[in-house]
């Protein structure tokens, strides 16, 4: 094979590409991100950010943008026969607390989301190529080799590695033959953002709840002047998706004539499917976001655990192209497709309640409790009592720098490198400085204060402890210093040896 010319080709611009691109641009990875569409995706399939979510948009440092051009669910207005209606909120409350900075989701349409991803991109020096579609591709041990066709013609690209990130219908996936078994839900629906006159802005507006023959809603879209129309259809037959029809459909299922269609944004009409790829990677080749797993939109799950794959493969890819053992790509597969067949099963019970006119979201969709037991990138502990293990997400804490300045733990961790905090130990230990680690103490004799204890109540650490943070936000060891020994052989095994 000829030498690859860039080191990552990702294919499909959507939100798992944009965040793949960012998280490569941060490394200062060789990547060309493309796209078959012509111009970048105009609706809003997906509108619910994930506390999880917003967690790892504030690690990128897009988490303020993405809050100001979104807004909190409005309660949802359920409508009776008689026109009498109740309001209730769409999500149980969450509580922010010091380890859990983001308690509550958020709507933000996906076209905006995307729109943020893409300015963050450039803001990096790169920039979706749209009108390129991936026609073909081969690979060997050492590459992919891929054709692309533009408006000029075709090309030949050589890469180290191949991402599909092209949706539902990946090509990708398809040429590899990689098995999306799962089932049709039995339910087809309609969606589509539009402008609307005869109803408010400040809730959902929601008619016939667990009537899938009659369900009709208007959701206003934040950010927006938009609402966005949700509500199933027979399984077979066209559908009117105009102005007009989508007027005649309200009227139809409501009996109100002043709900009027002004114009339609954006429309879709589609199958709910609950699939997930066999496996997530072949070769040089991988899939993730919608390309890896597709599922019913309850919940608001599948835009963020599509995010949270490229966040997940991102570093790993990096590290790798960088001299790191090939297990860290071995891992992906391993800690992401057990995330997105509990998604799938979240979201198609929550599907399963919408039917019924029962459907509530609770703390399950925040995302926050996910985490990768069993990782092979977790240490090997022995016994102990410590509330954080690894493979759980690392939660935040307020802190105090020992110049004075109040800082959080996120700070700390907030960057492309992995956290080594040693709790109550000598800022000069035993552990030896190293490439890509930054390495804090903890206590009186530290560059870090845990004032309050937020640190300690968080993570359950004794003094002597040390805890290890990957680059994405996860915990991969936690240690007591009798294992200082074990935790230096599990650095060298996860890439990160000591510099001679």
């Amino acid at each position: 094979m000829i030498e690859p010319e860039i080191d990552v080709l990702i294919s499909g611009a959507g939100a798992a590409g944009l965040a793949l691109a960012i998280e490569l641009a941060r490394r200062n990875v060789n990547f060309r991100l493309i796209d078959k569409l012509e111009k970048p995706f105009s609706g809003s399939r997906g509108k619910g950010i994930q506390p999880r979510t917003l967690e790892v948009f504030e690690d990128m440092g897009i988490v303020d943008r993405i809050v100001a051009a979104g807004g909190l669910y409005p309660p949802e207005r359920q409508y009776r026969a008689d026109g009498s209606f109740e309001d209730k909120s769409v999500f149980e409350p969450g509580n922010k607390t010091p380890a859990e900075p983001f308690a509550t989701s958020l709507m933000l349409p996906q076209f905006l989301t995307e729109s943020i991803l893409r300015e963050r991109l450039l803001e990096l020096g790169h920039r979706p190529e749209f009108a390129h579609e991936l026609k073909d591709f081969s690979q060997d041990e050492d590459g992919v080799v891929a054709t692309i066709v533009n408006s000029t013609g075709e090309e030949t690209v050589h890469a180290r590695y191949l991402v599909g990130t092209d949706g539902g219908r990946s090509f990708v996936r398809h040429a590899l033959g990689i098995g999306f078994p799962g089932k049709t839900l039995g339910v087809r629906a309609i969606v589509a953002d539009v402008v609307a006159t005869g109803v408010s802005r400040d809730v959902w507006h929601r008619f016939n709840e667990g009537d899938m023959a009659r369900q009709i809603s208007l959701c206003p879209l934040s950010g927006t002047d938009l609402f966005q129309v949700q509500g199933p259809i027979p399984l077979e037959g066209d559908i009117d998706l105009s102005a007009a029809g989508l007027t005649a459909l309200f009227l139809d299922r409501t009996g109100r004539s002043d709900i009027i269609i002004q114009s339609v944004f954006w429309a879709s009409a589609y199958t709910m499917n609950a699939r997930l790829a066999d496996r997530y990677r072949d070769g040089r080749v991988f899939l993730a976001g919608d390309a890896a797993h597709t599922h019913p939109p309850t919940g608001g799950q599948g835009l963020n655990t599509s995010v949270q794959d490229a966040y997940n493969l991102g570093w790993k890819l990096a590290a790798v192209l960088g001299g790191a053992p090939d297990a860290l790509l071995g891992s992906y597969e391993a800690e992401r497709r057990p995330i997105a067949a509990g998604m799938l099963g979240l979201a198609t019970k929550l599907l399963d309640e919408a039917k019924a006119g029962s459907m509530r979201r609770g703390r399950e969709v925040h995302q926050l409790d996910l985490c990768y037991t069993g990782s092979p990138l977790n240490f090997a502990e022995p016994a102990h009592d410590h509330k954080i293990l690894a493979g759980d997400r690392a939660p935040d804490a307020p802190i105090r720098g020992r110049a004075g300045q109040d800082k959080r733990l996120f700070d700390l961790y907030q960057g492309t490198h992995w956290t080594l905090l040693g709790y109550e130990v000598d800022r000069l230990s035993a552990i030896a400085p190293r490439a890509g680690v930054h390495i804090h103490a903890v206590g009186p004799r530290g560059d870090v204060v845990d004032e309050h204890g937020h640190l300690h109540d968080a993570y359950g650490v004794e003094p002597g402890d040390w805890i290890l943070v990957r680059p994405d936000g996860y915990v991969s060891a936690v240690v007591p210093s009798t294992e200082i020994n074990s935790l230096i052989a599990h650095l060298e095994r996860v890439g990160l040896a000591a510099q001679n």
